[in-house]
């Protein structure tokens, strides 16, 4: 009965293990598009609220309430959609990561089990990369494949 049940999860390991990791990368690029796309849409679709968040609850040190905001949502826009792309994954998973570092130093200090939930798949992007699935991979293979043509023999 103990080998039959070692056996059946030998087996199941073996599958899970089998996964692509452009796979699993697609997932993490999804999850971390979720999370910055819809904190940067919220901040656009009340603006003013936003502006008065920046203003009076969120202590951004040094910028102004203003600019903050507008970077913010620029950000989580912007490095949302390259990352859900594959496109300069890792530089804006970094711009992403130095976000989230801020907030949590300045801003929410007590909100670090989300924050951390938000390294876990941005560090695997950051240190493996967007996956075959990506359009880094596909601009890498193009670059390469000039590159290695253009080389004298």
């Amino acid at each position: 009965m103990i080998s039959r049940i070692l056996r059946l999860a030998d087996f199941a390991i073996a599958k899970l293990n089998a996964i692509p990791y452009a796979v699993l990368a697609l997932i993490a690029r999804a999850a971390t598009f979720t999370v910055f796309w819809r904190a940067g849409t919220q901040k656009l679709d009340d603006w003013q609220g936003t502006l008065s968040l920046f203003a009076n609850e969120y202590h951004v040190p040094i910028l102004p309430p203003e600019l903050a905001a507008r970077m913010a949502a620029t950000m989580e826009i912007g490095g949302s959609s390259l990352i859900m792309l594959g496109f300069f994954t890792r530089p804006a998973v970094l711009m992403l990561l130095g976000m989230v570092s801020v907030i949590q130093i300045f801003v929410y200090p007590t909100a670090w089990p989300d924050h951390i939930q938000w390294l876990a798949f941005m560090a695997f992007l950051l240190t493996r990369g967007p996956g075959a699935i990506s359009l880094d991979h596909l601009l890498g293979r193009l670059l390469r494949s000039n590159f290695a043509s253009a080389m004298p023999t």
